[in-house]
């Protein structure tokens, strides 16, 4: 693999999303989606699709060994400072319903539709793997923490009883997919041994269609963000796009693979470079197309929301050849 192949890979990742996106966009100025489209879309997206989205994802796996425990709990504690940081710009984020959008887009990153295919391109079936593994851990833990930031700073620094947001999260169809995701996996390794094998082989339609359901959630998310979309009120957010677009395409990068790198020289902690293929595919890549979907829905900024998805998602076509660049002349990959 050299480098014109990272950079058209980096092209041909992030460009269907800008296409579908400007698609939605189109499609609004031309009247073919309306304002009462797109709000139904919004729901219909956050509440099915996405739901059903996350449950495929886990349920799909096939096993939960080889575990690469110390991959993870780096991970872990890289994501936990991406959240303080993102915390700390909320902070500083005058407008509230602003805050958790900033925030997300910090620490969440669209590893799940560009994040694991990149990952196989560099460290190849290694990478993918590594990659599938820290997926099990990691898109939970952003679709959790996403929906407790957008529910406890929506309408201010704390809004609402911490019964009451506790009530909302649990209530939030992303957490519903997942912890029903996490149920079925388990009842699918452990359970289904006992099972009459017919009850697998012979009845497929309720797997057939949430497979159906769950590949309809991203270009549908893309067309409602696309007509949602508007050049307009670039100028309006300048401060948080500029802010948004450093943190997650810069600073996320260098602190998640730059103290990878480091620790590695140091001979302190040592990955594979399948290991270093998946933490790029995690931490490079542009802030998730289901953050704007949840903004919206959520009652958060969901223009800045979408105008961030835009932007991270073309400066990333840049920043992730850079970074992969960096990371073959540091010897990791």
């Amino acid at each position: 693999m050299n480098l014109l192949d990272i950079f058209i890979f980096s092209v041909n990742a992030i460009m269907p999303l800008i296409l579908i996106i400007l698609i939605g966009y189109f499609l609004k100025q031309k009247g073919f989606l309306t304002k009462e489209f797109l709000k139904i879309g919004n729901k219909l997206v956050f509440r099915l699709c996405l739901p059903v989205l996350l449950f495929c994802n886990i349920v799909e796996l096939d096993s939960l060994s080889g575990i690469p425990w110390m991959a993870v709990l780096y991970v872990l504690v890289i994501i936990f400072i991406l959240i303080v940081i993102g915390f700390i710009i909320a902070k500083f984020t005058p407008d509230p319903n602003q805050k958790g959008v900033m925030m997300q887009c910090i620490f969440r990153s669209n590893f799940a539709l560009i994040g694991v295919p990149l990952a196989e391109l560099i460290g190849g079936s290694a990478g993918v793997t590594a990659a599938a593994i820290l997926s099990v851990v990691t898109i939970p833990i952003y679709n959790i923490v996403a929906v407790i930031v957008l529910t406890v700073f929506k309408g201010g620094e704390a809004s609402g009883s911490i019964k009451a947001q506790l009530k909302n999260i649990l209530k939030n169809p992303l957490i519903i997919g997942v912890f029903s995701g996490f149920v079925v996996l388990l009842l699918k390794l452990y359970v289904a041994d006992y099972l009459p094998q017919r009850i697998f082989s012979d009845f497929k339609f309720v797997g057939t269609t949430l497979s159906y359901i769950s590949r309809s959630a991203t270009p549908l998310s893309l067309i409602v963000l696309g007509g949602q979309f508007e050049f307009s009120k670039i100028k309006g957010f300048k401060k948080q796009l500029i802010t948004g677009t450093l943190g997650r395409t810069v600073i996320a990068p260098l602190i998640g693979i730059g103290v990878a790198v480091v620790l590695n020289k140091l001979g302190i902690l040592y990955f594979e470079p399948a290991v270093f293929a998946a933490l790029i595919a995690l931490f490079a890549t542009p802030v998730a197309v289901a953050s704007a979907i949840m903004a919206e829905e959520m009652q958060n900024d969901g223009q800045l929301a979408a105008q961030l998805v835009v932007w991270t998602s073309l400066i990333s076509v840049f920043t992730l050849f850079i970074f992969i660049f960096l990371s073959r002349l540091f010897g990791v990959l």
